[in-house]
């Protein structure tokens, strides 16, 4: 078994069994829970280095522990509180056994994960912790691998999900995700940590890689759930998965043969996943049945017009301008204003876009984004102004924030 498996494997499961045993025991003892899965997962590396992974590795690890949760159950039901919705169903050997059983089924699994995300997000804990707080306990990632994707220290992390923790146990229960009311109050909360969490996969600013697929698979998975949980799967999830499948799709292209960037317009479209646009596509199309529009579906929607052009060339320009000019409307930052001016200078040429980056209210914001240099870079060079381009990519080398990034733009200075 390879150290990939043993972490995408272990990682997976361990927020699935961290959620339906924290199911059983309450969010009060959730750190028992993760003991429980963390004993699980050492005894699997034990066993499995002499007897090779089994056919069934998720299996082996549910039967495991559930388990051990019954032993804890048994040791310590009359010295511990457990769920308190469950109340007797766990004070007998009759009753305790098929209910500890009936909880590890899959779909009360899948729903358990569904209830925890929703739980992390509680109002009650700053917005900052509420990504930590999914990424460690519904997705199995350690505080230094939260500080290493979010630019953190881990000490600074260990304490944010300490806060966190603490303000879950007061509740005891996990936030139950039947009913619609209940779950529109979080939802829009839980969608926010899942793009973050892919934004910072896709284009973060990560030190040492300017792509974490990591990242971007996870929030992918969470985000399938809600989509096909009936309470959350909502034309804004849709839209939120659509972003994020059609962005994915690309993933392939985005470093080249040599490791190196690969802007957009360059990418070789072959590498582009299809099946991955498709579906983007279905969920797109799907995102279409509400009468709103979110900011997902328009950030969708430029995502479709690219995956969808068969070349470079083909791109629609001007439909694209057209979604950037709402999507400016409904969240106006510098950001977004940028990208407009990019799409402006496609669809009218170089003069036009850097008129449009000049008229950026509260441009002072992007002198540390290093894209920003580069946009303008790019289009100086194609008004034969090398001097003033060069110049520009020289500023975006200042700020390059991991050596993809760095290359690229040495490359364009070069």
């Amino acid at each position: 078994m390879t150290t990939t498996i043993d972490e995408h494997l272990f990682r997976r499961e361990a927020g699935r069994l961290v959620a339906a045993l924290t199911r059983i025991f309450g969010t009060h003892n959730l750190a028992l829970a993760e003991d429980v899965v963390q004993d699980a997962l050492c005894r699997a590396l034990e066993v499995w280095s002499f007897h090779g992974v089994p056919e069934n590795p998720g299996g082996w690890l549910m039967t495991t522990a559930k388990n051990r949760a019954l032993d804890v159950l048994r040791r310590e039901r009359t010295a511990r509180d457990f769920a308190p919705e469950l109340g007797r169903l766990l004070e007998t050997e009759w009753t305790m056994s098929p209910t500890v059983e009936g909880l590890f089924a899959q779909h009360e699994i899948e729903d358990d994960v569904l209830r925890m995300m929703f739980t992390c997000v509680s109002p009650r804990i700053a917005e900052d912790a509420q990504v930590a707080l999914v990424l460690n306990v519904v997705s199995g990632f350690g505080a230094s691998e939260i500080a290493h994707a979010f630019l953190s220290s881990e000490a600074a992390i260990e304490k944010r999900l300490s806060r966190a923790k603490a303000t879950l146990a007061e509740s005891k229960s996990l936030f139950e995700v039947a009913g619609s009311e209940r779950i529109a109050s979080r939802l829009d909360a839980v969608q926010r940590a899942l793009y973050v969490l892919f934004s910072e996969g896709y284009h973060g600013a990560h030190p040492e890689s300017a792509v974490r697929s990591d990242l971007c698979d996870e929030a992918m998975r969470l985000v399938e759930l809600l989509a096909r949980h009936a309470t959350t799967a909502t034309p804004k999830t849709h839209a939120l998965a659509a972003l994020m499948a059609l962005h994915a799709a690309r993933l392939p292209a985005r470093l080249d043969a040599a490791g190196d960037l690969s802007p957009l317009l360059e990418q070789d479209r072959s590498r582009w996943n299809r099946e991955l646009i498709a579906t983007g596509v279905r969920y797109l199309e799907a995102s279409a049945t509400g009468d709103s529009i979110s900011v997902y579906h328009v950030e969708a929607a430029i995502a479709a017009e690219h995956t969808t052009a068969a070349r470079s060339e083909d791109t629609q320009w001007v439909r694209i301008v057209q979604h950037y000019d709402r999507l400016f409307e409904m969240q106006p930052t510098p950001v977004v204003a940028l990208n407009r001016a990019i799409a402006i200078a496609q669809r009218d040429g170089p003069s036009a876009g850097l008129d449009a980056i000049d008229a950026i209210e509260g441009k002072s914001r992007l002198e540390s984004y290093p894209f920003y240099f580069a946009a303008k870079a790019e289009l100086e060079r194609r008004r034969g102004n090398v001097a003033i381009a060069r110049e520009n990519f020289e500023r975006a080398l200042e700020h390059a924030r991991n050596p993809e990034e760095r290359r690229f733009f040495q490359s364009r200075i070069e």
